[in-house]
């Protein structure tokens, strides 16, 4: 009675917790969430486990083979366990003094693979016999192996035998051969070590142990045998979207945000998300980021072995035993030893200006080497990318684009008390010179004294904010040239408001989130506020249009044929160790980052913004804006129509570029200026006159 009194006891320990069974049947109960894209493509699932149901009679026979063959020979005469093979398991583990062989049946292997642990336990072996007498107890023969085939794990996300036979052949399971149902059933033992993309001939030796399997049951002849044997592994070429899917580092942001709101439920209620990002443009933001990124690494891997900043990255007692000149003229080792310590990293923002919609996302150059997403998670230093704003800081105060300062050397005064000298980039001087000639040229010399004599460093924070930079700014001169660390996706969306006539949109990234019946949970709506004047927002533009057809930008015009109304700025740092390039049509603003993640690292001598960045940026806007103008009906959504418009309060007038006075018919040189109607002159250039009376009336358009 004792004895009986504790096996009950023993059992109720061990039953406790135990799943109920009808888990079993409940395939469609953990729903995957999906993203999806504004253009209707499916960017991501997520989920713990993905499989797709199928019946029994729909898995080919030679699968059905296979595994009986190799992991369950007796399934159809046991109850759930096998004596035999236990006791002899048993024996070989005494023996050999630890868990060397295993004797699961596959009702076990379906009872550990739903509801236990994979830990060598006692205690565990003992609710996995428990629980697969249970299954045995009620189901059928066959239900148990649908289950089995259903639920199991093949490896690579891959759970059930269609999930399987299309994640590693690309087609049903029905149309597997017999080698390939073999390959499958070999995954089963060790998944994450019997792969055929990182360990093909450990996975090649356990197919032919399976078909040998399936010749001693007389599963195959002799001849289908050796014919299978013969046959080498063919599977479908691995592809990391099928792992990440379409803009990984936009879907991560999302992913990240659904786990915080909604809990572990975003991966089994089956919810529908539906995002900003338009999948044409991010294959677009891919495409240039492929066909250039190379060239920037390229260039930096000579510069680290002319410099040998390389060695950094050996083991000194490598190095003397290797010596360094050997280590120098192997350059595709050294070009190895800097890809895998030092990539070049990029970072590709699209948004639309009118909604803030992310249209594309490029967080760096491979989500699976490096999940740090450097749109949204790193601040570096703009450089001259941020000279726009105090410009516009200066133009929002009266300013127009003919005011002059003085392009000569300014000392100012760092907040230690320290001298600072800045030089324009060429190291060049010069008289007065006016702010749109110091734009397009990007002279640091005109930017700097901008700051100092036109509007102050605290009114350029002030202002930088109201665009929606929320990085910490520092109220010093050295702001002008771009001295504080940015967001690449902040700077963005702050040339946005010039794009957008001066309304700002917050960046978003969701527009709405619905259950698996189609009930709303969550909206997102636009958030925009008006940042600056649409006057002050279209003299920018136009100020920067120059930059792009004239300055430091014009390789987007003559080197990569982008020729729709678009305005943008480069920027570089100290030492070439940031690129950027930030610019913007009335549809797509986009900006472009290119450096290494740590900034003691430079790109390299002359790797500038419109070196670096620009060819990325270009060819993306160019690529962008094609796509959708010939696959979008929807005209009115894109524009594509005159470019950007002049406000009734600015206008045109020609000048003298002598006096910047209104220029008479006398006047030798002139140009023709845009201003704020309160702001235009009104006095004609006293320097250029005839003995005859100057007309009176002004010269506005």
């Amino acid at each position: 009675m004792l004895i009986i009194l504790m096996g009950i006891i023993i059992l109720k320990l061990l039953t406790r917790g135990l799943p109920t069974l009808e888990l079993l049947e409940s395939y469609e109960q953990k729903l995957s969430t999906k993203l999806y894209s504004q253009d209707n493509r499916l960017l991501k699932e997520l989920y713990f486990v993905k499989r797709t149901f199928t019946p029994l009679d729909s898995v080919p026979p030679n699968m059905i083979h296979a595994v009986l063959a190799t992991e369950d020979r007796e399934f159809f005469d046991h109850w759930g366990f096998n004596s035999k093979r236990f006791l002899k398991a048993m024996m070989v583990d005494l023996i050999a003094l630890r868990y060397k062989q295993g004797a699961s049946t596959l009702s076990q292997q379906l009872a550990r693979g739903l509801f236990l642990t994979q830990e060598k336990k006692l205690i565990r072996k003992m609710k996995e016999l428990l629980l697969s007498i249970q299954i045995e107890y009620t189901y059928t023969k066959e239900e148990i192996l649908e289950m089995y085939m259903n639920h199991m794990y093949f490896g690579h996300g891959a759970y059930g035998v269609q999930a399987a036979a299309q994640k590693y052949f690309g087609k049903n399971v029905l149309d597997l051969r017999v080698e390939e149902c073999a390959l499958l059933t070999a995954l089963l033992q060790r998944p994450n070590y019997y792969t055929p993309y990182r360990n093909p001939k450990a996975t090649l030796d356990r197919r032919n142990v399976v078909l040998h399997n399936m010749l001693v049951c007389d599963y195959l002849s002799r001849e289908e045998y050796e014919s299978a044997r013969q046959t080498p592994i063919k599977i479908k070429e691995y592809d990391e979207r099928e792992e990440f899917g379409i803009a990984p580092y936009f879907t991560e942001t999302i992913r990240q945000y659904l786990q915080e709101k909604h809990g572990l439920k975003v991966y089994t209620d089956g919810l529908s998300v539906y995002t900003t990002l338009d999948s044409r443009i991010q294959a677009c933001a891919e495409a240039a980021i492929k066909a250039h990124l190379n060239q920037s690494q390229e260039k930096f891997n000579k510069t680290m072995r002319i410099r040998d900043r390389f060695l950094e990255f050996l083991d000194p007692d490598y190095v003397r035993r290797r010596g360094i000149q050997n280590i120098r003229n192997d350059e595709a080792f050294v070009d190895s030893v800097i890809d895998a310590n030092s990539p070049v990293q990029v970072a590709l923002v699209a948004l639309d200006p009118k909604t803030g919609y992310i249209l594309a996302m490029v967080g760096g150059r491979d989500f699976e080497e490096s999940k740090f997403n450097r749109v949204l998670q790193t601040r570096r230093q703009p450089g001259s990318a941020f000279k726009p704003i105090a410009y516009a800081a200066a133009v929002d105060n009266g300013y127009s684009p003919s005011t002059e300062l003085l392009n000569q050397p300014v000392v100012s005064y760092m907040v230690d008390g320290t001298p600072w000298k800045p030089e324009n980039y060429d190291h060049s001087e010069g008289g007065p010179t006016t702010l749109r000639e110091g734009l397009r040229k990007s002279l640091n010399l005109i930017a700097v004294r901008l700051i100092q004599e036109l509007v102050p460093p605290a009114r350029v924070v002030e202002f930088a904010n109201n665009l929606g930079i929320e990085s910490p700014l520092d109220a010093v001169d050295a702001l002008a040239l771009g001295s504080c660390g940015v967001k690449p996706i902040e700077l963005t969306s702050a040339f946005g408001v010039f794009a957008n006539k001066g309304i700002s949109a917050k960046p978003m990234d969701i527009i709405r989130v619905e259950d698996k019946y189609g009930n709303i949970l969550e909206e997102n709506h636009p958030q925009i506020k008006e940042a600056l004047r649409e006057e002050v927002a279209y003299i920018m533009t136009n100020m920067l249009q120059t930059v792009i057809d004239h300055g430091t930008g014009a390789g987007a015009r003559y080197k990569y044929n982008f020729m729709r109304p678009a305005a943008g700025k480069t920027g570089t740092t100290n030492d070439y160790t940031d690129a950027w390039f930030v610019g913007y049509t009335p549809e797509i603003v986009a900006g472009v980052w290119v450096g290494l993640d740590d900034p003691k690292f430079s790109l390299g001598r002359g790797q500038e913004g419109a070196r670096v960045a620009l060819p990325i940026w270009a060819p993306f806007m160019k690529m962008a804006h094609d796509t959708l103008l010939a696959t979008t009906q929807d005209t009115d959504r894109w524009g594509f129509r005159n470019g950007f418009r002049r406000p009734a309060n600015v206008i045109e007038c020609d000048i003298c570029t002598d006096t910047k006075k209104l220029a008479t018919e006398f006047c030798p040189h002139i140009v023709k200026e845009i201003f704020l109607r309160s702001a235009a002159p009104t006095s004609y250039c006293e320097i250029h006159q005839s003995n005859q009376k100057a007309s009176s009336s002004r010269r506005h358009y």
